[in-house]
């Protein structure tokens, strides 16, 4: 392009005496890898990336276990101590955005490192905290790097591993949050007997490891490389004050009074996420390399993956409420009812690979249809549950929804339809929106709950409406693109 006195940046072409040239951004069009850059071993690449993952899933699996503990130590309420938990989905969504765009920018190989590290510092701090700030601060460090694993992890995906294999190494990555839901309460287990700092110990020599491995197997090539072209701080400060606005209010929702909508400490938060969305929408289609490309969010299949996620986090959250249905609805005890997210779990794990392999082979239409009809009959079956056969029954069919539509499915479209330089950017869009369906989750189970009275009835009636959300998305599902319009896109992105 150079010896013909013209280049293209990001589909524009511009004249090499073009003042403007020299504020834009060259993408790897012009910057091609070479041959060297390619990974020996795509499976020791995996391999990385599902322990780094996997470290990061064990986290979340395992802190919930701690809390009790955690509580002895420091003097804090119930409603502080769940901070630990807001606060690091908080600084989760905060950088998402940031460790995507650094990932699209800077090359892959690095960011991941950084994501680790910072995670691994982060459990440093919390494991040596002498006071619950101290704690929080580290769970804040650690929520920043948390929020670039999976989504760079799903880009070296999409980079490395050929079109035909991606929806199988997908299927795997997805695989790693049922693994460690069932491995998470036993590693907790064995742990506190020590102390429960030795839960977040534990990450450091699983982080060396990671670190070490990914520097020698991932590859590095910048995305692109930069030509006076600023990053979007301004793009990225305004998206980040609406995530966390949009934190903050619904975690401070009551969810048992839904007049609780006009307190001081939420109604503020939610209007200014409100507002500064289109602020963020106005700034991103201004800057020259835009944290989130305008154009990426103008695709069918980039809004209704979107819509998706935040389905599938929706339901997914919901399975928090299971053991209280089980309680409410059976009678069972308190731990023989905790016992009832084990089908969710397994039907995760076993699924997840299993909708990778589908993926390749028929689409992710036919998948992702089929998955959220499963989940929406789970839902609605979990609601009507009146015995501990017909409860297992359910919830293992929510499993399989998830494991149907949450990961894999879902980044496999995504990284179909988003260039090489915002892929990464792609898949946090992903995680962003799969976040707030978790949020909302909560508010809504509650909400919903609370006005049938509570109890069995208050609870059935909240999986009816998660089950019925869920049947009406998956009449959108059809409007994705078929498996021969994939192969076309998969091609063109490669």
């Amino acid at each position: 392009n150079f010896v013909q006195g013209r280049t293209s940046v990001q589909g524009h072409n511009v004249q090499p005496n073009d003042p403007k040239a020299r504020r834009v951004t060259i993408t790897q069009a012009a910057v091609p890898a070479t041959a060297t850059d390619a990974p020996r071993n795509l499976n020791s690449l995996l391999g990385v990336l599902f322990v780094g993952v996997l470290m990061g899933a064990l986290d979340i699996a395992i802190v919930g276990p701690a809390l009790p503990a955690i509580g002895r130590s420091f003097p804090v309420t119930q409603r502080q101590l769940a901070w630990t938990f807001t606060l690091f989905v908080l600084f989760n969504l905060a950088s998402t955005p940031l460790m995507a765009k650094l990932s699209d920018r800077s090359g892959r190989r690095g960011i991941y490192v950084l994501d680790v590290s910072l995670f691994a510092a982060g459990s440093l701090i919390v494991a040596l905290s002498p006071s619950f700030a101290v704690l929080l601060i580290g769970r804040a460090v650690q929520a920043i790097g948390a929020g670039g694993i999976f989504p760079v992890a799903s880009a070296v995906i999409g980079d490395n591993f050929p079109p035909e294999r991606r929806g199988r190494a997908l299927g795997l990555i997805g695989a790693v949050f049922g693994m460690a839901f069932l491995l998470g309460p036993l590693l907790a287990a064995g742990l506190l007997a020590a102390g429960w700092r030795w839960l977040f110990i534990i990450n450091l020599p699983i982080a060396v490891v990671v670190i070490v491995w990914a520097w020698r197997v991932l590859p590095h090539r910048p995305r692109q490389a930069t030509v006076g072209a600023p990053f979007d701080w301004p793009g990225l400060l305004c998206i980040s004050a609406a995530l966390a606005s949009l934190t903050i209010g619904i975690a401070n929702l009551d969810a048992t009074r839904l007049q609780s909508l006009l307190q001081a400490n939420v109604w503020p938060f939610l209007v200014t996420a409100i507002i500064l969305l289109p602020v963020f929408w106005t700034l991103e289609r201004r800057a020259l390399d835009p944290v989130l490309r305008p154009s990426l969010l103008m695709t069918r299949q980039t809004r209704l993956a979107s819509l998706f996620a935040a389905i599938a986090g929706l339901g997914e959250a919901g399975m928090v409420f299971i053991p209280a249905l089980a309680i409410a609805a059976l009678g069972l005890s308190s731990s023989a009812s905790s016992l009832m997210l084990l089908p969710v779990v397994l039907a995760l794990a076993a699924g997840a690979p299993l909708a990778g392999r589908l993926l390749d082979s028929i689409g992710s239409r036919a998948v992702i249809s089929g998955g959220l009809v499963i989940l929406g009959a789970g839902g609605l079956l979990t609601a009507l549950a009146g015995s501990l056969t017909t409860l297992i029954l359910a919830t293992a069919l929510m499993g399989l929804g998830l494991a149907s539509v949450l990961g894999a499915p879902l980044r496999y479209i995504l990284l179909n339809e988003a260039a090489p330089e915002d892929r990464t950017a792609a898949q946090g869009l992903l995680t962003i929106f799969t976040s707030i369906g978790q949020l909302l989750s909560g508010a809504l189970v509650g909400a919903v709950a609370q006005s049938h009275g509570g109890g069995h009835g208050g609870y059935a009636a909240a999986f009816t409406v998660i089950g019925a959300i869920t049947i009406l998305a998956a009449l959108s599902a059809p409007f994705l693109k078929s498996r021969a319009q994939e192969k076309v896109g998969a091609t063109a992105s490669a």
